[in-house]
C-alpha cells in the first residue's frame, strides 16, 4: 500500500496534468474535432456530433474547474498571488463554458429545431445563428487562451 501511495502523483503535478487534460480537451474539440466533423460531414450531421462533443466538453470543465481550485487552494507550493491567479483563470474557463452550454447552445438548438428539414442556413433565423455561434467561437477562443495561461501558471 505504502508503495502504491509513493507513486501516486505530488499535488503539483497532479494540478498540472488536470490543467493540461482541460486546456488540451478545449483545443482538441475546438480546432481538431468540430472543424473536421464539418469537413467530413453535412452541416445538419456534423452540428448534432459537434453539439455532443460541446456538451460533454461542458460537463468536463463542470467536473474540473471545482478539482482544480481545491488543488489551488490546498497546495503548499504556492504563493497567495498565484493561488488567486489560478483561481480566476479556472473562474473564467468555466463562465466561458458556462456561458456558451446554458446560453448560447440552448438558444442556437432553438433556431435549428425551428428551421425544420430546410436548415438553418434557408431559416430567416440565419443570421441570429451565424452571430450566436460567432459569440461561441470567441469564447472558445478566450477559454483556449485562459487554459494555455493556466497550464503554464500551474506549473
Amino acid at each position: 500500500m505504502r508503495a502504491l501511495l509513493r507513486n501516486l502523483p505530488s499535488l503539483p503535478s497532479l494540478r498540472l496534468l488536470l490543467a493540461a487534460l482541460w486546456a488540451g480537451s478545449v483545443w482538441a474539440v475546438s480546432y481538431l474535432a468540430a472543424p473536421s466533423a464539418f469537413a467530413a460531414l453535412d452541416s445538419t450531421q456534423a452540428g448534432n456530433v459537434v453539439g455532443i462533443m460541446l456538451t460533454r466538453l461542458a460537463w468536463l470543465s463542470m467536473v474540473l474547474a471545482p478539482l482544480l481550485a481545491l488543488l489551488a487552494w490546498r497546495s503548499a507550493d504556492l504563493d497567495a498571488r498565484r493561488r488567486r491567479w489560478l483561481a480566476w483563470l479556472v473562474a473564467g474557463m468555466l463562465v466561458c463554458s458556462l456561458a456558451v452550454y446554458l446560453g448560447l447552445q440552448p438558444m442556437m438548438a432553438a433556431i435549428r429545431e425551428a428551421a425544420g428539414p430546410a436548415g438553418v442556413r434557408a431559416s430567416p433565423q440565419w443570421g441570429r445563428f451565424a452571430a450566436l455561434h460567432g459569440v461561441s467561437q470567441v469564447l472558445y477562443l478566450v477559454q483556449s487562451v485562459l487554459g494555455a495561461i493556466l497550464v503554464v501558471k500551474s506549473r
